[in-house]
């Protein structure tokens, strides 16, 4: 048994697409373009990595329920098996979407193509989507994120990278010799190449302009995600609170500093930077 849990009552869920969905970036959007109403997300989490977007996120995207099933528990699965039990939980499941290279059954034994004639299912085969020659793919979209290169990353992704996670307590010293950060502890993303970034930081809904530092500190060794709010910034938020960082451009590579002097002039040019690049990108 499957043993799915929807919010949607399952005997009104009509269409499901099929996927990893670990990314949600402009191939996975192509899938739901198909998708009509009554429809949900089947999610096959294989790798368990780094994700490009949260669950919650990729509602808000979507626009869908989101459907879990772990992959340990269906693995073994012969692929009629995994349809005709599929319809059991999904009694009036009629149509069925995946991309062109989606496997299935035990050992990946059958192809997209093999579905409508196992299942007797309707099933839509969505071909390779491509911006100019490269398919739009999440491991290519991490490689961009990986080397800082943001403005290919955010076109195949189709929106703005972004992270969330929760503020935790820093070690003080910016308020006190450089200049004060919110701290952010993000356990679920994928994060971008260590360096120095434009952004945006969105908190209670507000959303700021920032620059945001990524990588291990100069002052203690220790690895951070940072933020400095660089517009009037009056709240005084509490550890735990949910934090969301949108990045823009990388600005540069992590740097080491003689003293906190230095370091706060580099600080300063960054700040500036930063300043000009989010004013012609306003949200």
């Amino acid at each position: 048994m499957l043993n799915i849990s929807t919010i949607t009552p399952k005997h009104k869920i009509e269409a499901l697409a099929i996927g990893c969905f670990d990314g949600l970036h402009l191939g996975h959007l192509e899938l739901i373009k198909h998708l009509g109403e009554n429809s949900a997300l089947l999610m096959i989490d294989k790798f368990k990595s780094k994700k490009l977007c949260s669950n919650k996120q990729k509602q808000e995207l979507s626009k869908k329920e989101l459907i879990e099933l772990d992959f340990k528990n269906i693995k073994d699965l012969d692929g009629k098996d995994f349809f005709d039990e599929l319809k059991k939980e999904l009694p009036n499941l009629k149509h069925i979407v995946v991309g062109y290279d989606f496997s299935f059954g035990k050992d990946r034994k059958y192809k997209a193509e093999d579905i409508e004639n196992i299942s007797g299912l309707k099933t839509t085969i969505v071909p390779k989507f491509k911006i100019g020659s490269k398919a739009v793919h999440t491991t290519l979209i991490k490689d961009f994120l990986s080397r800082g290169e943001l403005k290919k990353a955010n076109e195949f992704l189709g929106r703005v990278y972004c992270i969330e996670g929760i503020l935790v307590k820093g070690q003080g010293l910016g308020s006190k010799e450089l200049f004060a950060t919110l701290n952010l502890e993000c356990k679920e993303h994928f994060l971008p190449k260590n360096g120095v970034y434009a952004t945006f930081c969105e908190i209670r809904g507000k959303v700021y302009k920032s620059v945001s530092f990524i990588g291990v500190r100069f002052s203690d060794k220790n690895f951070a995600i940072e933020t400095h709010i660089l517009e009037d910034f009056k709240l005084e938020p509490e550890l735990g609170e949910p934090l969301k960082l949108s990045f823009i451009k990388f600005l540069r590579e992590n740097q080491n500093f003689s003293e906190l002097s230095l370091l706060k002039a580099q600080i300063s040019k960054d700040i500036k930077q930063a300043l000009k690049i989010l004013d012609k990108d306003k949200k």
